[in-house]
């Protein structure tokens, strides 16, 4: 558990302090690719296996998540992908017969999908 809070404190200092040079293109490959089929091209968790998980895929384009995605940058992407606390989303994905490729993670990937979430949700409140 100690491993995972500090992989994940260096993920977010590295987010916060490099958001200027984030990969849109990159961001949003990752999303439709990785995270699409539960949160939906909108992500507000409208995607095939939304509803297949429990609790059910959450809604992120809501101003609560904004404000959490805004005040630990990092965080909240990298803790979901890395999954310190469960197996929600491989299990969703297994039971449901879907096969997402491994993916080797970097911080720019974190900070790529971070900021993708992050204008995609801006647009939304608009």
């Amino acid at each position: 558990m100690k491993t995972s809070l500090i992989v994940l404190m260096t993920v977010a200092l590295s987010i916060q302090t490099t958001h200027v040079f984030a990969d849109n293109t990159n961001g949003k490959n990752l999303y439709v690719q990785r995270c699409a089929v539960c949160h939906g091209p909108d992500i507000k968790g409208t995607g095939p296996l939304a509803h297949k998980s429990n609790p059910p895929t959450p809604d992120l384009t809501t101003p609560a998540f904004k404000k959490r995605l805004n005040d630990y940058p990092g965080v909240i992407v990298s803790s979901i992908i890395l999954r310190p606390n469960g197996d929600l989303i491989p299990k969703t994905l297994r039971e449901n017969g879907v096969k997402i490729p491994p993916h080797a993670w970097s911080v720019s990937d974190f900070r790529d999908l971070n900021q993708y979430m992050n204008d995609v949700i801006s647009k939304k409140q608009h």
